[in-house]
């Protein structure tokens, strides 16, 4: 069964999306031009959040991994065999090597509970 929103919650999310949304549309807009035209190294790490920002949206994925590392635990899946597959034309054994670099931080994030909510829910619930 799924869980109700509180109220505080839904509007917490609304005042964050309103406030994020239109700060990641000029994020990525300077991504493309400073990465196109200018110093790639600065834009790096902008790249890489937005990587995971659509491993957890879209692929519905853990916001701490990369699509590719999230395509090799799920590598059965025709989405993550597509995946397995284009990024193998680019660079040899990707998923697997963003694997073996991103699980242990998956693990950790598991076994603390990082991937629960927070927002709205009683202290006490959070501690247990």
């Amino acid at each position: 069964m799924r869980k109700k929103l509180s109220l505080k919650e839904r509007l917490a999310g609304t005042i964050l999306l309103c406030a994020i949304v239109p700060m990641a549309v000029i994020s990525y807009l300077f991504i493309v031009i400073v990465g196109t035209f200018g110093n790639v190294a600065r834009v790096r790490q902008g790249v890489r959040a937005l990587d995971h920002f659509v491993n957890a949206t879209l692929f519905n994925g853990y916001a701490i991994e990369s699509i590719s590392s999230h395509a090799w635990r799920k590598k059965d899946k025709k989405w993550a065999k597509f995946i397995i597959w284009l990024t193998d034309k680019f660079e040899k054994d990707h998923c697997k090597k963003a694997n073996k670099r991103e699980q242990e931080l998956v693990d950790l994030m598991l076994k603390k509970k990082l991937d629960q909510q927070t927002v709205g829910i009683i202290k006490d619930k959070i501690n247990s």
